[in-house]
C-alpha cells in the first residue's frame, strides 16, 4: 500500500508552511483598508512551483489550519478561526486553491506557462478574498476592489516575477542535483 505521503514530503510541506507564516509577519498596515502589504502571495507562488500542485497545495492547507487553530502564523502575528471568517480570510482560504493552480501548470518547465499559472493563482486570490470582503464588511464588490486588490497590483506583479525567477531556479537546480523528482 503506497503512503499518502513520505517523510520527505510532510518535511518539505511543513517548511513551505513555515516559510509561509514568516512571511506572513513581513507585513505592513495600509490604514486605509484592513488587508496589509505582506510577502505571503511570495511564498504561496514559490511553494507551488517548487513543489507542485499536490504538495505545494497541502503546505497551504497546513499553514490555513494551524492559522485556524490559533497560531500566530498570519499576518501581524493573528490566528484563529475569526480571522479566516473575517474580512481577510477569503485570501487566507484560497491559498491552497492559488497553489494547485500553479502547481499544476508548474509542472511544465516553461516559464510563460509557469507565468500563466501565478496570473491565475493571483486572480483565484483575488476573486476568493474580495468576494468574501465585500460580504463580511457590506462593500459593494467595487469597492472591496479598491480596497483589496487595486493597491497590490503593482506589488504583486513584483512577487509574481521573483516567486517565478527563484523558484523555477531552485527547482531546476534541485531536479539537476536529483534531491527531487521531476514528478512531484
Amino acid at each position: 500500500m503506497k503512503k499518502f505521503l513520505t517523510t520527505k514530503e510532510l518535511i518539505l510541506c511543513a517548511l513551505f508552511a513555515s516559510l509561509t507564516a514568516i512571511c506572513s509577519q513581513i507585513a505592513i498596515p495600509l490604514g486605509f483598508t484592513p488587508i496589509p502589504f505582506t510577502l505571503q502571495l511570495f511564498s504561496v507562488f514559490i511553494s507551488a512551483i517548487i513543489l507542485g500542485p499536490k504538495l505545494g497545495s497541502i503546505s497551504q492547507v497546513t499553514y490555513v489550519l494551524v492559522g485556524t487553530v490559533g497560531f500566530p502564523v498570519f499576518a501581524q502575528f493573528s490566528g484563529g478561526i475569526n480571522k479566516v471568517l473575517g474580512p481577510t480570510g477569503g485570501y487566507i482560504i484560497s491559498f491552497p486553491i492559488a497553489a494547485f493552480i500553479v502547481g499544476y501548470l508548474a509542472l511544465k518547465p516553461n516559464i510563460f506557462i509557469n507565468a500563466l499559472g501565478i496570473i491565475l493563482g493571483l486572480i483565484c486570490i483575488y476573486g476568493i478574498g474580495t468576494v468574501q470582503l465585500s460580504l463580511i464588511t457590506n462593500m459593494s464588490f467595487n469597492k472591496a476592489l479598491l480596497a483589496g486588490v487595486i493597491p497590490f497590483v503593482p506589488f504583486d506583479l513584483v512577487k509574481i516575477f521573483l516567486s517565478l525567477v527563484i523558484g523555477m531556479q531552485i527547482r531546476k537546480a534541485l531536479i539537476k542535483s536529483s534531491l527531487f523528482s521531476t514528478n512531484y
